[in-house]
């Protein structure tokens, strides 16, 4: 049971990191984590050793991840309506986050991948390189030539 727990103190981070990069919500990022770790626990035999276990790890989390999403898309949960003032000038704070999403999102990949883990996750080039297996050089370059071409992106569509 101590491999277990050490397991879990050594990936959890990375883990939650991850998810955090996909989903965008600390909750759900948060549940997700812990359903990751409850399937590996119960999946460890099948673990052949041929990959890191944190790129292991974050397959399972990624799977996790699409089956959430899935459920979410087959059962959406009827949210209560909120009507407040704030909600107009969120949208518009938001706006430049949006347009900026948009160019990401027209980008190919890896770039695109590179650009959220990244910006949005806030992994180091050395746990993205591990999450997409290469090494943190890749990483690094990988992530400047997305800037790149993002800034093309942009002053393209001005």
């Amino acid at each position: 049971m101590g491999h277990l727990t050490d397991l879990y103190k050594e990936n959890f981070a990375l883990v939650f990191k991850y998810l955090m990069t996909l989903c965008r919500d600390t909750d759900v990022a948060e549940e997700l984590t812990q359903e990751t770790f409850y399937k590996a626990i119960h999946s460890i035999e099948r673990f052949n050793g041929s990959c890191k276990i944190s790129v292991w790890l974050c397959q399972i989390a990624k799977h996790t991840y699409y089956q959430y999403v899935d459920k979410q898309v087959k059962q959406p949960e009827l949210s209560e309506l909120q009507v407040s003032p704030s909600i107009e000038q969120l949208l518009i704070e938001q706006e430049d986050k949006i347009e900026l999403y948009r160019y990401i999102h027209q980008l190919k990949e890896p770039y695109r991948e590179i650009l959220h883990l990244r910006l949005l996750g806030g992994l180091s080039f050395q746990e993205i390189g591990e999450i997409l297996e290469k090494n943190e050089n890749w990483a690094r370059v990988t992530f400047y030539r997305a800037k790149v071409k993002l800034q093309e992106e942009v002053k393209r569509s001005e």
